[in-house]
């Protein structure tokens, strides 16, 4: 199936069953942060709360083939892409981007300035893991490298950049590194 087979929509709330394919995503893509199907279920109705977007691509049956969400901060000038799924036999697809294009359409169309994430590293895929990052965690930054094919170069590939990490975010020497793009343009 490529991305012509597909489609993006938003996720609602009287679609159980959709719900419950993206909270397996959550599951299967990101055992350590959501252990069960319960706790990704949460996730899922969290992004359905009003004000959030939740959207997902679909195949031709109706298969969610990822996932992506948005929340306002800020007043709605900063948006925070949270979470992004793509199920596994279907990456590198184009299906992520899609999603991320897509979300930016929307957030920016709600007078967004700035898209950011968190993107952890729990499992020593770049050379900020497993390290401690004090007392200067901008020059570990500034060298950051990618050891074992960390997202953050997928981020970076779509117009992201690193704009700080948070040092032992999810235990020590396990950071969580955050990236930015600009998505809309303010009066000056």
């Amino acid at each position: 199936m490529g991305r012509a087979d597909m489609r993006i929509i938003d996720l609602c709330p009287d679609e159980k069953e959709t719900i419950h394919q993206a909270a397996a995503l959550l599951v299967e893509g990101f055992a350590d942060a959501w252990l069960n199907m319960e706790e990704a279920l949460q996730e899922v109705w969290e992004s359905l709360e009003p004000g959030c977007i939740s959207r997902v691509a679909v195949g031709e049956e109706g298969t969610v083939l990822g996932w992506i969400g948005g929340r306002p901060h800020y007043d709605g000038h900063v948006w925070e892409l949270h979470p992004l799924i793509v199920r596994p036999e279907y990456r590198r697809q184009g299906i992520g981007r899609a999603l991320v294009t897509d979300l930016e359409d929307r957030v920016r169309g709600r007078g967004a300035l700035t898209l950011w994430l968190g993107t952890d590293d729990t499992e020593d895929q770049t050379t900020l893991s497993g390290v401690d990052l004090y007392p200067d965690p901008l020059d570990h930054l500034a060298r950051i490298e990618n050891l074992h094919g960390h997202p953050f170069e997928f981020y970076r590939r779509l117009g992201f950049v690193i704009v700080g990490v948070v040092p032992d975010a999810n235990g020590w020497g396990k950071p969580d590194i955050f990236m930015a793009k600009r998505v809309g343009f303010g009066s000056e």
